[in-house]
């Protein structure tokens, strides 16, 4: 373990809390230590009232917040002699037991306290650290662990066996220690869970933080290294493949899924072992990764076989609840296959990379502890059933909220780098969506700065470059479920007696036969989607009403709206909708500029203004007007409209 203390640093901070917080980051933000919303700190220290009253509190830190972040706000006050009334209790529910630490807060807008307060209130220490590093949980996680930190940290530390967090482990915990305690003790190893470290100062209990993992890491290293480079790398994977599989694992789950592909060195090295479906199997690292990764990956792609385990374990563990429990969904949020890797899906984005983050750590120690020492250990399933289970644990993933409208579904948009398919690609994501954008400016690689959004370089006029950059969407996401093509050039305006050949072929290229192309390539992963395939096609007004020198350009999109006619007559069969709409003078896209916008204007006696709102409604056409439209057809509100033309033009005559 890296020491990051900054002594410089630590004499700027004006209170104990404000050291609290800067050791609580320290710790919270190394993955080696701390994963998403794991570990807790606290400080004693105190607390002086408006009354100017003061009083002995414990500064612990709040539920929902990640220790890498936390700031002074973060933490909650509690009134320290009120938590120790609370230990001398020979019982106390879990509700109750968040009743009473809400009712000791001295500040009533404070987050809800830890569970695991009242253990930070017994710890005679006035700063107390506790994470769930690595080097620990590998080490408790084997049979013979009491032996094994005995052999390292010797009488160092307290020892506790595995009790679920909450009341039971704070008594458990005041059970055992004077039997242990002594005046060397600077630690707490809690086995499968982690590890306490206590100080008169963050900064001591820092200390022995990174003294005491420091030595459980050279111990690992001396005799249960890391395994080298895989053998192999894994094989291009099976695209199409691993869109039936998410579409699998998205039925099981209820709604569509996101599935991430990963095949980094850990996790090829992972997947190739002889031993992976017995290793895989046994269980997390530490019960509080469960609500994240399920209790075990699924190995292989039978989807229906994991869910119907899933099924078994809740039966068997289900009255372990201590009200009526509803089960969860019974499909995996990891999965560990030989030819495509492993895989993490979530609801989000945000969901499948937590779930990953989490297996990339438990990979290395399941094979450093199977390899290296007595065999991997995991807890008995019932225990991980209780974290799993266990409403305050739940609460956790609550604190997001719903899910977004099209939380879990992946689209691809062309012409995403700009004008109407950039706002399409935004009103996707703002709506939950996960979306490859492709462009043939290279701007588009870093047109959204966000988690679910991937640019790729493609010129559309290329089947082969396209088809790839399909490929490489679906093996991030896991699938495809809307395409929006909006990628579209004008060409050169010219009567047809002064036409330009290689012009005009160059228009339909770009603007009919890639979209044949892209459809073509689309459909395989289209016909998987577990919500149905939705396709939105931006046309034009030109279809309905050619302009005078715009010949190029009209018979392209009047040919693409009979493409878009001919595969929602085609694919109606495959619950795919395909739609299209007719934007008319929309401005702010690539295709004007000012002096375009003047000599237009001028051509008909109007200001720029007026010209931009001549249509029945007078108002303006912005491709964020177009994107809503175009991205509507593409949600549950139309599940019954296929083969639509929609024109978005403000009322043109015209086409009136």
């Amino acid at each position: 373990m890296e020491d990051r203390w900054d002594p410089a640093y630590s004499k700027t901070l004006a209170t104990p809390l404000d050291e609290c917080v800067y050791g609580s980051r320290l710790i919270g933000s190394d993955p080696a230590l701390v994963l998403h919303g794991g570990g807790n700190t606290s400080v004693k220290a105190p607390f002086t009232g408006i009354t100017g009253t003061t009083s002995e509190a414990l500064f612990v830190k709040g539920s929902g917040w990640d220790l890498a972040t936390i700031e002074p706000r973060g933490f909650a006050p509690l009134t320290l002699s009120r938590l120790k009334d609370l230990l001398t209790l020979d019982s106390l529910s879990d509700p109750d037991m968040m009743r009473e630490l809400m009712s000791a807060s001295f500040d009533p807008g404070a987050p809800a306290p830890s569970v695991e307060s009242l253990l930070h209130a017994f710890l005679p220490h006035p700063a107390i650290l506790h994470s769930h590093a690595d080097a620990i949980v590998s080490l408790t996680n084997v049979s013979d662990a009491g032996e094994h930190v005995q052999e390292i940290f010797g009488d160092s530390v307290v020892v506790i066996p595995y009790v679920m967090p909450g009341f039971d482990l704070a008594r458990a915990v005041a059970t055992s220690w004077t039997d242990q305690v002594n005046p060397g003790t600077v630690g707490m190893v809690l086995l499968n869970h982690g590890l306490f470290t206590f100080g008169e100062s963050t900064r001591e209990a820092y200390t022995r933080h990174h003294e005491l993992i420091s030595r459980a890491e050279r111990w690992l290293d001396e005799n249960a290294p890391v395994p080298g480079p895989p053998s192999a790398a894994l094989p291009d994977p099976d695209t199409v493949a691993l869109a039936g599989l998410r579409r699998d694992i998205s039925d099981a789950a209820g709604f569509p899924m996101l599935l991430c592909r990963h095949c980094d060195q850990t996790s090829t090295r992972f997947v190739q072992r002889p031993d992976l479906d017995s290793l895989a199997s046994r269980g997390p690292l530490t019960p509080d990764h469960v609500i994240r990764t399920k209790r075990v990956p699924m190995v292989g792609r039978d989807v229906a076989a994991f869910a119907s385990a899933y099924e078994d374990y809740f039966r068997q563990y289900g009255h372990r609840g201590r009200t009526e429990l509803t089960m969860l969904d019974p499909a995996p949020r990891v999965v560990v296959d030989p030819g495509l890797g492993v895989l993490t899906a979530g609801r989000t984005i945000a969901a499948a990379d937590i779930a990953f983050d989490i297996y990339e750590h438990t990979m290395p120690a399941l094979e450093r502890v199977e390899d290296g020492l007595d065999g991997y250990t995991s807890l008995d399933a019932s225990h991980i059933f209780d974290v799993e289970y266990w409403d305050l644990e739940q609460a956790k993933l609550h604190l997001a909220g719903p899910p977004a409208e099209l939380a879990g579904v992946v689209a691809v948009v062309t012409g995403a780098a700009s004008g109407i398919g950039r706002a399409c690609a935004a009103e996707l994501l703002a709506r939950g969506c996960a979306v490859g954008g492709i462009d043939i400016d290279p701007a588009v690689t870093t047109t959204f700065d966000h988690a679910a959004w991937l640019g790729l370089t493609v010129d559309v006029a290329d089947p082969e470059a396209q088809a790839s950059a399909v490929d490489s969407v679906v093996e991030r996401f896991g699938g495809l479920d809307i395409v929006v093509i909006a990628a579209g050039i004008f060409g050169t305006s010219a009567p047809i007696s002064d036409l330009d050949a290689d012009d005009y072929r160059t228009v339909q290229v770009v603007n009919v036969d890639s979209v044949v192309s892209l459809l073509h390539t689309t459909h395989p992963f289209l016909v998987r989607s577990p919500v149905g395939g939705r396709v939105s096609i931006i046309g034009s007004k030109n279809v309905a009403a050619p302009g005078r020198g715009a010949l190029s350009y009209s018979t392209s999109k009047a040919a693409l709206a009979q493409v878009a006619r001919v595969a929602a007559l085609e694919w109606a069969d495959d619950g795919i909708r395909v739609n299209t709409v007719h934007p008319d003078a929309v401005f702010d896209t690539g295709l004007w500029n000012d002096d375009l916008l003047r000599e237009r204007a001028d051509k008909y006696g109007l200001s720029v203004d007026a010209y931009k709102t001549r249509n029945l409604l007078t108002t303006e056409v912005t491709s964020a007007g177009v994107a809503k439209v175009a991205v509507e057809l593409c949600t549950d509100t139309f599940s019954a409209t296929t083969g639509a033309q929609i024109p978005i033009d403000g009322g043109n005559e015209r086409v009136v």
